[in-house]
């Protein structure tokens, strides 16, 4: 190793620190690292300043992917992000916080996670809410675990029309519990009613579906709580937020639980995460949900205040004493989508979930005018949906990659028999340019 490209110290000071920390050379501070897994070379500039140094750092990003259109989404979402949610969310009384286990000192903490299951409430319709948790896919697992708890059921059945990531995560959270995982296939990117009756038996717990799917497929659910219900079991409804500006919202559906991931309401891409997840349900399951929850209350002089409530501090500390051992809440990105909903508001959000409606369908229009590409049309879509190529679909998006385009998510890696099948995302931020962009790349890539 060669000392000269990480270290900007004399030969003479490099000795006196080594003898100071008891080992004869640079190299011996890497003994517990196999050889193999060692690097070679640091490779580091000499010191620089700090504008030097910024400058440097600059240039390095650009040599990330830049400028590209990005059609792609599968759970996290390229999104306009309001210049109040990065302004209020960087003030320090925010960034610096931590877990507000002592309310007299972390009431401005407190009331903003109050005020953000407020929010995440109206959002779903449902009665409570969390504090939130650490992203999306953990969400839907806990809400599988909260669903044994509350039903004393070891059976749950998911739909597989459900994030295929999401039902990973899924399935190794509930490889360490006694319980079964049923798994539906998909029948022309819907849930399969039919399979559904087969294995919602007594013994189930819950039902886990997705709406808006994977496939894009906006699912018509009406009536399946009252079917699931029938059985005993709970139904859990993984959303996607901004969709519900225009769509039903869980509770209207009659689900019991709702979870998703709260990235596309004011949080980055940040090259996948993390964001937060949310939860909210029916106040009769109040005690089975997991994580920290918020509550008002008056001090002795009658005075509003906030506290973390109806669980103890074994909570987080004591793992076989808690409802759950979720600790992460990610409290900082819960309050850049709490500011995203008070920014946009109700009628905001119907408006911005209508034009990725909007600029979805004039691109589905679009590339179905393409020879030899088919949109799949089984339901409704929102801002997502299939198409089919004549080509495998990883071989297109990486040819359209190296041409500035990002088209989608193939969906072959997930589900047999579907190499051709990609599933495209078009939110606000794609314009008309954009959109025509991705058509005639795609007609250039497809005759080649």
């Amino acid at each position: 190793m060669e000392t000269s490209h990480y270290c900007p110290h004399t030969p003479e000071e490099i000795q006196e620190m080594l003898a100071a920390t008891g080992v004869g050379s640079i190299e011996e501070l890497f003994d517990s690292i196999p050889e193999e897994l060692r690097c070679k070379r640091f490779n580091l500039p000499p010191g620089m300043s700090e504008f030097e140094t910024y400058n440097r750092l600059k240039q390095l990003c650009s040599e990330n992917c830049q400028d590209l259109s990005l059609f792609i989404g599968g759970g996290y979402y390229d999104h306009i992000i309001p210049a109040a949610v990065d302004h209020l969310s960087n003030r320090a009384e925010f960034y610096t916080a931590y877990t507000p286990y002592q309310p007299e000192c972390s009431q401005g903490t407190l009331q903003a996670l109050f005020e953000y299951q407020t929010a995440i409430c109206r959002l779903t319709g449902l009665d409570v809410s969390n504090a939130s948790l650490y992203d999306g896919a953990t969400a839907l697992a806990e809400a599988a675990l909260m669903a044994i708890r509350t039903t004393n059921r070891s059976r749950i059945v998911v739909d597989g029309c459900v994030s295929p990531i999401a039902r990973q995560v899924l399935a190794t959270y509930l490889s360490h519990h006694d319980a079964e995982l049923v798994e539906l296939a998909p029948l022309d990117g819907l849930l399969n009613r039919a399979e559904l009756i087969h294995q919602l038996d007594d013994q189930a717990a819950a039902l886990l579906v997705q709406y808006p799917n994977v496939f894009g497929c906006i699912d018509d659910f009406t009536g399946l709580a009252d079917q699931v219900h029938a059985k005993g079991a709970l139904l859990v409804t993984a959303v996607y937020p901004v969709a519900l500006g225009i769509l039903k919202s869980p509770g209207e559906l009659g689900a019991d639980i709702a979870v998703g991931d709260g990235q596309s309401l004011g949080n980055p891409l940040s090259f996948g995460g993390p964001s937060f997840g949310f939860m909210a349900a029916r106040k009769s399951h109040i005690r089975n949900i997991p994580g920290r929850i918020v509550g008002e209350t008056v001090d002795k002089n009658g005075k509003r205040g906030f506290v973390l409530t109806l669980q103890a501090r074994e909570q987080h500390i004591k793992r076989h004493k808690a409802t759950s051992n979720i600790c992460s809440n990610q409290s900082l990105c819960a309050l850049r989508g709490l500011i995203f909903l008070s920014a946009v508001g109700k009628q905001g959000l119907a408006d911005l979930a209508r034009l990725n409606y909007d600029k979805a369908e004039y691109t589905k229009s679009s590339l179905a005018r393409i020879p030899g590409v088919t949109v799949l049309q089984t339901a409704p879509t929102f801002n997502e949906f299939t198409i089919s190529l004549p080509k495998p679909a990883v071989q297109v998006v990486e040819a359209l990659l190296a041409r500035g385009v990002v088209a989608g998510l193939p969906l072959g890696s997930f589900y047999d028999g579907s190499e051709n099948l990609l599933v495209v995302t078009v939110t606000e931020k794609r314009t008309r340019k954009d959109i025509e962009l991705l058509v005639k790349e795609l007609e250039v890539v497809l005759c080649n």
